[in-house]
């Protein structure tokens, strides 16, 4: 792994005054890269990734909105603590930093674990949500106890091979569920695992560079940082409990899926889960949407979002 960039420097980087901050809020220290001027617009990433990788739709935004993107609790610069992972918490931290940002309701967009969080803001926070955009993703609900724990063949694999196979295998949801050995086998060895998501999960592998992966690997080089990302899908149990307690959220939806069925499977999961949902097929793209079709994505939360 190359020399780690710093989160200031990072930040410094991108066309639109964006700062490199953190605050003190909901009992934890988040840290957050803000720029741009308008309406504030969140940006919310995932596992096993970092607010950096919005980094090629945060300018273009920034011309149009106040971009905030934010490391969730457990993610890069922010903290990490023994609890708290479940999605309803989570999205209660972004709140308290909205407020404490000065922002009374805001426009929310999220990929990946942070669209779970940018659902489960909506869903208890609906005064202070405008609009929000699910990236590739719906919040855990009864189905995610139907993934299987072995590939399917013709669906998941090809004469054995997963790469080969036209589904996804979704293997770490299990693994990311055991605690204490992923951090003891991948502390220091993150590049192994990001290298593969990312190759597994894209059209185009080079959407991802070299460089956006080794900024990847450090923020989860650790022990600590490995444990906590874990618990995000740990706390599915949960957030599939808090699920049912939550009845179509009000404000508008806009989700972007992706290639092997994202936009499928979104079509069929968020009906009834809104009173306002529109969904898009990104053409070109695996999970990795903002990376992958930033153009697209620009293009749809603009118009969205506007």
């Amino acid at each position: 792994m190359s020399h780690a960039v710093s989160d200031v420097e990072l930040a410094r980087s991108l066309e639109g005054g964006f700062v490199s901050s953190h605050a003190d809020v909901n009992g934890i220290r988040l840290h957050h890269v803000a720029g741009g001027r308008g309406e504030p617009l969140v940006l919310l990433g995932g596992w096993p990734q970092t607010w950096w990788e919005f980094h090629k739709i945060m300018p273009p935004l920034a011309e149009r909105f106040r971009v905030i993107a934010v490391d969730l609790r457990g993610m890069g610069g922010s903290d990490k603590p023994a609890s708290g992972y479940d999605k309803k918490t989570m999205a209660g931290d972004i709140h308290a930093l909205m407020r404490h940002l000065g922002h009374d309701a805001v426009n929310i967009a999220g990929h990946d674990i942070g669209g779970m969080v940018a659902y489960a803001f909506a869903a208890n926070h609906p005064a202070s949500t405008r609009r929000i955009a699910l990236l590739d993703i719906a919040h855990p609900d009864d189905r995610f106890y139907g993934h299987s724990l072995l590939p399917r063949p013709g669906r998941q694999q090809i004469d054995g091979d997963i790469h080969a196979g036209p589904g996804r295998f979704l293997w770490w949801f299990a693994f990311n569920q055991v605690p204490g050995l992923p951090e003891r086998l991948l502390a220091g060895r993150s590049r192994h695992l990001i290298d593969w998501m990312c190759d597994y999960l894209i059209e185009d592998p080079s959407a991802v560079s070299d460089r956006d992966r080794d900024i990847y690997a450090h923020a989860y080089s650790t022990a600590d940082a490995i444990r906590a990302g874990n618990a995000w899908y740990r706390a599915f149990g949960q957030d599939i409990a808090d699920e049912k307690t939550y009845g179509p959220v009000t404000a508008p939806i806009l989700a972007l899926g992706g290639g092997e069925g994202g936009y499928r499977l979104l079509r069929q999961v968020l009906t009834g889960k809104g009173t306002d949902v529109e969904v898009v097929e990104v053409p070109g793209s695996g999970h990795y949407i903002p990376e992958e079709q930033p153009d697209t994505v620009v293009k749809h939360l603009t118009r969205f979002f506007a």
